[in-house]
């Protein structure tokens, strides 16, 4: 064979390999069992994977699972009393304040000849210096006059990069290094074992019944501190007792998230229950659901897709529930909170028609008050336009509001009229108007060509209660049903109209 036909066939041997290369793979090479192990693209599992994570037919996936809903729960639980205590880093802080005790508890282990990287050797470390951690706070926020951010913020630096320099004082070693302990920095659920699961599920079970043994004196140490001492509660020891709740379940968390993730699950299931409740043991009971079920659903997700990390995901799905909360929370959540804006707007708009309106027929009355014979007396729409700086269509739109809740009627295109119910109404609210003036004149000193706007702000949060206290205040505890008239008109000296108790038109 010539040399020109040897090269011939070599570069078509190169082509047909450049080809190969330039051709995707088919599925079949690319399944599973040939990738390679740095091959980090993500697959979607099948339905048969979702199956088992679901039944929780593999005893690692169960151990996980169980482990990380309980470090959930009993971080849902405490974390509401720091998260109402206002102390919701402190779980940060501590969690930073174990690194140097994880990294000289390997130490001291490795130089003794034991298993350093054995929990039962890490955990009392992380514990030791996370109550360090805690006492340095105190000392600083009480022997210094910084706040407690600045000592959260001190402590956790410090012990931080104290922790990261004996990271790399251990690597460093000739005989340990520093291999898996950094897993506490981001947590390794995956590596749980049963004997870790029955560990995270005995100290979250001992927090939970702490804190339900406790729980009136936590809540009344968390809303008010004052009022818990006056009543011979040991605060001091009531604080310390949460305080080493945060420790302990920021010890058991870190295996599963890691000690800068933990924070997360002690204030993100606290915060999401806010939202759904005003009360105490309701928001402790969400919090403890939603941290059980960002637990589970995070170590689920992170093994179906292997992938991911397990602590990150379960952060993620926590902050999910937050974000929910957020916007459909039936207590304080967004859309609810516009929805009572909305209907407060709507009915202080009719309000001040209705009482527009009865000072229209207030003023063509002869009498210094209005009965109830005016209330077939029509009043015009120009009238109305002029007493407040509606526009027309506004106006129009209030008054079919007011029309369709029985208030008022449409005689014509050009007036309306208050009904029965309309006019106690509208009686009801100028007489707390005039109340309110009447106070803020003769008590809080206000000219009268400016009490107008102060009281319209204020009145439409009387209920009767407030309304008789008001009426004490101005010695008008007669019978007289009649409302006050209008304060602006009344000179120096002059003495209100008296008025009845509370409600009655």
């Amino acid at each position: 064979m010539s040399g020109f036909a040897r090269m011939v066939i070599s570069l078509a041997f190169a082509v047909c390999l450049l080809w190969a290369d330039a051709v995707p793979a088919s599925p079949v090479v690319r399944s599973a069992s040939h990738r390679s192990i740095t091959d980090r693209t993500i697959v979607w599992p099948a339905w048969e994977q979702w199956q088992r994570i679901a039944l929780l037919k593999d005893y690692n996936s169960r151990i996980v699972i169980l482990g990380t809903a309980l470090l959930g729960a009993a971080a849902g639980i405490v974390g509401s009393f720091t998260l109402l205590r206002k102390r919701a880093l402190m779980g940060d802080a501590l969690s930073h304040a174990t690194l140097p005790g994880i990294g000289l508890a390997f130490i001291i282990a490795t130089a003794a000849g034991a298993d350093g990287k054995s929990l039962s050797v890490l955990l009392p470390g992380a514990t030791l210096t996370g109550l360090i951690g805690v006492g340095a706070i105190l000392l600083i926020r009480n022997l210094t006059r910084l706040k407690e951010d600045a000592a959260l913020g001190i402590v956790l630096s410090v012990f931080f990069g104290a922790g990261v320099s004996l990271l790399g004082v251990i690597q460093q070693m000739k005989t340990g290094h520093a291999a898996g302990l950094e897993a506490f920095v981001y947590g390794k659920t995956a590596s749980m074992r049963a004997g870790d699961a029955m560990l995270t599920g005995g100290a979250t079970s001992l927090c939970v019944i702490v804190c339900l043994m406790l729980f009136k004196e936590l809540k009344l140490l968390c809303f008010d501190e004052g009022f818990a001492g006056s009543r011979g509660l040991p605060i001091v020891r009531l604080d310390m007792v949460l305080m080493a709740l945060v420790v302990v379940v920021a010890i058991v968390g870190l295996q599963a998230v890691g000690l800068i993730l933990m924070i997360a699950l002690l204030v993100i299931p606290a915060a999401a229950a806010r939202f759904w409740t005003e009360e105490m043991w309701k928001m402790a009971l969400i919090a403890s659901m939603l941290g059980a079920a960002g637990g589970m659903l995070g170590a689920a997700m992170s093994a179906l897709f292997s992938r991911l990390p397990s602590g990150a995901m379960i952060v993620l799905v926590c902050s999910l529930f937050f974000l929910a909360s957020l916007v459909f929370g039936t207590a304080r959540g967004v859309l609810v909170r516009w929805v009572r804006r909305t209907q407060l707007n709507r009915r202080v708009h009719r309000q001040h028609v209705l009482r527009a309106m009865y000072e229209i027929l207030e003023s063509s009355a002869s009498a210094a008050h209005v009965d109830r014979t005016g209330v077939h007396a029509g009043i015009p729409i120009s009238k109305l336009l002029s007493m407040r700086s509606w526009s027309a269509r506004r106006l129009r739109h209030e008054i079919r509001r007011a029309e369709r809740a029985g208030f008022v009627t449409g005689l014509d295109n050009e007036q309306v009229c208050l009904t029965e119910s309309g006019f106690g109404e509208a009686a009801r609210l100028t007489r707390q108007h005039r109340l309110w003036e009447l106070y803020l004149i003769n008590y809080a000193d206000i000219a009268p060509g400016n009490v107008d706007r102060d009281a319209d702000a204020i009145e439409h949060v009387l209920d009767p209660d407030i309304v008789s206290e008001l009426e004490a205040l101005l010695h008008q505890q007669q019978r007289d049903a009649r409302v006050p008239a209008s304060p602006h008109e009344l000179r120096e000296g002059f003495t209100a109209p008296s008025t009845t108790a509370a409600g009655g038109t």
